[in-house]
């Protein structure tokens, strides 16, 4: 009986070895495999709901996509849309700090401020910005220095009025429609106020705060000026359509420098291509994600190519004439 009761002793000893070391293995062989399959979260901050933001957001995920980083396999995608309110923006953001999430894609100049308010160590890329020297959320474009790189959509406005004056050389005055907070539309105004004064254009400005001003902003310039300048504003984008149903009856032509502005009402404009922006976006993120780069080191990235984009419904609606060369050019 002593004897198969020590066989037993044995036995469970043995088995208790064997059950131990599994143990260990199994722990090596967990810390092995989250660290080879890690799934990275990403926080997604958009301004406003509106084309070229859509737009931004969807090259983002595809961008990343092409670099091997997949929603739902290696990486998780928290999408979220501030509604242009500057309180969702600040508690989005909060919420994305508190999760700890690895990286954060910020769509407009005041959804990539807000972010960078509440972290200055998680790495934040961002898109459809047009100045982030500016708009103080780098050191310089060329060397940010800090936890923020991204694309920027910049086309200078010279172009739009450049294109205005080729289809109304007889302008004398040019309407300039933006809001007044944000920076990215202060930057492309000033600029294109310095062009007007050099083609003696006069520059009467309408600039609103929220969506709710822009029917009366976009009244007090009719029989005032001779065509309308929208920088690339993503208050005035979200209301484009709305702005079409005052212009187009008074035969007013918008300028504006974003595609998705110009097919939802606006008369023509030279753009950049969003998608393609954030498909660039979503690749830096992804070196930054492999450790290739840190936004520090990482140059603001820009987009060479522009496009002319004309409305040809709204064209004709208030009696434009486009020219031959221009139209075959137009996209």
């Amino acid at each position: 009986m002593l004897k198969n009761l020590l066989q037993k002793k044995m036995i469970a000893a043995g088995l208790g070895i064997v059950l131990a070391a599994g143990a260990i293995a199994g722990c090596s062989g967990e810390k092995k495999e989250a660290g080879a399959n890690k799934v990275y979260r990403i926080g997604v901050l958009q301004l406003v709901q509106h084309g070229a933001l859509d737009d931004a957001n969807k090259g983002f995920v595809d961008g990343l996509a092409s670099r091997g980083y997949r929603n739902g396999e290696n990486i998780t995608i928290d999408q979220q849309n501030a509604q242009g309110d500057q309180s969702n923006l600040k508690t989005i953001s909060q919420r994305f700090v508190n999760n700890k999430v690895d990286l954060i894609y910020a769509i407009a100049t005041p959804a990539a401020q807000a972010v960078a308010n509440e972290t200055k160590t998680i790495p934040i890329v961002g898109s459809a910005i047009t100045d982030y020297e500016a708009a103080k959320l780098v050191q310089s474009n060329a060397k940010p220095g800090g936890n923020v790189t991204g694309t920027t959509d910049y086309t200078p406005p010279k172009k739009q009025i450049e294109l205005a004056l080729k289809l109304i050389p007889q302008a004398k005055t040019v309407g300039a429609l933006y809001t007044s907070s944000e920076a990215n539309s202060q930057v492309q105004v000033k600029e294109m106020k310095e062009y007007a004064a050099e083609k003696g254009l006069t520059v009467l400005e309408a600039t609103v705060t929220n969506v709710n001003d822009i029917q009366q902003a976009a009244q007090s310039l009719i029989g005032k000026v001779d065509f309308i300048y929208c920088p690339t504003d993503n208050t005035i984008a979200s209301a484009m359509a709305n702005i079409a149903k005052i212009a187009v009856p008074a035969k007013l032509p918008v300028f504006v420098g974003d595609e998705t502005m110009v097919k939802t009402g606006g008369t023509a404009g030279i753009s950049i291509n969003y998608y393609k922006l954030g498909y660039q976006s979503g690749q830096m993120a992804a070196d930054i994600l492999s450790g290739k780069v840190k936004p520090a080191d990482m140059p603001i990235g820009l987009q060479e190519d522009v496009e002319v984009i004309i409305n040809q419904e709204t064209v004709k609606a208030i009696g434009l004439l486009i020219p031959e060369e221009l139209l075959k050019e137009a996209k």
